[in-house]
């Protein structure tokens, strides 16, 4: 038998933080490292850019079981691209995955599969783990859920054969005071899977996730993908435990 997924809890903290409070929330985290060793659980941290090389000194002093994302890159390493960040240059600093294809990147920079798709095939080349994040813009059945997200992972399975984390937000659920109903997202995740084969894939859920959501949902994903939630050590540290439980 294949062997599961390993669960695996992160967060994002997009455009929040300043310098100091990334730098402040970064090392107390770093506590969390042993946790989630005891527990199993592989957990990363996805600062803005400018904080990445700060952040990775800390993380390789203080934590290094902790891995360092990036919230995006560039589909070539290097070359005449203002503005871009290389993912060459992002291995270089010390980061393992790179977060793609972010609805809010979709919406308001026009992102499209083929783009976040040569992204993520950058990124295995580099040796990082592309985190895509993939979801249907708004509530309706099963079925039309899967339909929308299917070319969101055909389009990067197209590209890479390696070890792929997909983040499934349901558009419609981010920012919201409740995540979507773990039976919708059990069910659409289950449907997913079957697309991806015997492939090396893991699921995350995202969407107002908290306390409880992975309890409600595990059957069908391994993790969370969390937000402002996890701006708290504490309950980044409570999700880590609920995560890693039996």
């Amino acid at each position: 038998m294949a062997t599961p997924p390993k669960r695996t809890v992160g967060v994002s903290l997009k455009m929040y933080f300043d310098l100091e409070r990334t730098a402040e929330y970064v090392r107390a985290c770093a506590p969390l490292a042993p946790l989630a060793l005891s527990h199993n659980v592989d957990v990363f941290i996805i600062p803005d850019f400018i904080s990445l090389t700060a952040v990775s000194t800390v993380l390789r002093l203080e934590a290094p079981t902790i891995r360092l994302g990036a919230q995006d890159c560039f589909w070539e390493d290097n070359g005449a691209y203002t503005g871009e960040v290389s993912p060459a240059v992002l291995k270089s600093v010390g980061c393992t995955l790179v977060e793609l294809g972010h609805a809010e990147r979709r919406r308001l920079f026009g992102e499209n599969d083929v783009q976040v798709a040569k992204k993520a095939q950058a990124a295995v080349r580099n040796g990082m783990t592309p985190l895509v994040c993939i979801g249907e813009k708004t509530k309706d059945t099963i079925e039309r859920a899967v339909q929308e997200c299917r070319p969101q992972i055909e389009s990067i399975l197209e590209v890479t054969d390696k070890d792929v984390i997909f983040a499934y937000e349901p558009v419609w659920a981010i920012g919201q005071a409740e995540p979507a109903s773990a039976e919708y997202v059990v069910a659409v995740v289950k449907e997913l899977r079957k697309l991806c084969g015997i492939r090396p894939v893991r699921f995350l859920y995202g969407g107002s996730a908290g306390p409880g959501t992975f309890e409600a949902m595990k059957e069908g994903v391994d993790g969370l993908f969390l937000g402002r939630f996890a701006h708290d050590p504490k309950r980044f540290s409570e999700v880590i435990r609920e995560v890693g439980a039996p």
